[in-house]
C-alpha cells in the first residue's frame, strides 16, 4: 500500500497533488518562522510561485493547512485491509505501523511540523482538540465492524474513546520532540492500551 498513492492516479491529478504538497511545505515554513497569525495568504502564495486565488483550490483556510491530514483516508485503508479477527486495538497498531513505516522523509518532517505548530498555537490545538473529538463516530465505527457489534454499544463507545485518547496524548507529545519516534509512540500507548491501562499506585519513591 502506498502511503500516498499518487502513482494510481492520473498526470492530472498527480499535478494537483504536487502543487498541494508545495503550498503546504512553503505555508508550514512561513508559519514556523513568523508565526501563523503573522503569515498571510499572499506571502504563502508567492513563496509556492501560485496566485492567492490557487490557494483556496487547496485549503478552506491557512489554519486548514495544518489541520488537513491526508494521512487520515489512508490510515482506514491500512485498517480495512488488516484479517478480520483481530482486537481493535491490534489492528490499529498493524495500520499504524504499516502506514508510518512507507513515509518518505519529508512526509514525516510534515507531519513533525504540523504537530509542532497544533501544540505551540492555541487557537489551532484548540481546534486540533475539537477535530479529533469529533473523529469519535468514526473510530466508534471502525471498532464496532471489527468487534460485529452496534456503534450504540456502550462498550464500542468507550473503547474508540480510549483508543482515540492515547493517539492525542501521543501526538501531543510527539510534537515537543521534532526527532519523535510517532509510530513508535503511538505503538507504546496501543500496547498500554492493551495490557489495561495499568499505573503503579501508590507512587514510589
Amino acid at each position: 500500500m502506498d502511503a500516498l498513492p499518487e502513482t494510481r492516479l492520473g498526470r492530472r491529478e498527480r499535478k494537483k497533488l504536487r502543487t498541494r504538497a508545495l503550498i503546504q511545505r512553503e505555508a508550514l515554513r512561513l508559519f514556523l518562522d513568523q508565526g501563523v497569525e503573522a503569515t498571510t495568504i499572499e506571502e504563502i502564495a508567492e513563496a509556492a510561485d501560485i496566485a492567492p486565488s490557487t490557494f483556496f483550490n487547496y485549503f478552506p483556510t491557512k489554519e486548514d493547512v495544518v489541520l488537513q491530514d491526508d494521512l487520515d483516508p489512508v490510515l482506514l485503508e491500512a485498517i480495512h485491509m488488516e484479517p478480520a479477527g483481530l482486537h481493535p486495538v491490534t489492528v490499529l497498531r498493524k495500520a499504524i505501523h504499516t502506514v508510518f513505516s512507507q513515509l518518505t522523509p519529508e512526509q514525516h518532517t510534515i507531519f513533525q511540523q504540523r504537530l509542532a505548530l497544533m501544540a505551540s498555537n492555541p487557537t489551532l490545538r484548540a481546534a486540533f482538540l475539537n477535530q479529533s473529538a469529533s473523529q469519535l463516530d468514526e473510530v466508534v465505527a471502525v471498532v464496532a465492524e471489527r468487534a460485529g457489534r452496534s456503534g450504540d454499544d456502550f462498550a464500542v463507545r468507550n473503547l474508540a474513546g480510549a483508543l482515540l485518547g492515547v493517539l492525542m496524548a501521543t501526538f501531543l507529545t510527539a510534537a515537543n520532540d521534532r526527532d519523535a519516534d510517532v509510530s513508535g509512540l503511538a505503538d507504546q500507548a496501543l500496547a498500554h492500551l492493551e495490557a489495561g491501562l495499568p499505573l503503579d499506585w501508590p507512587p514510589r519513591d
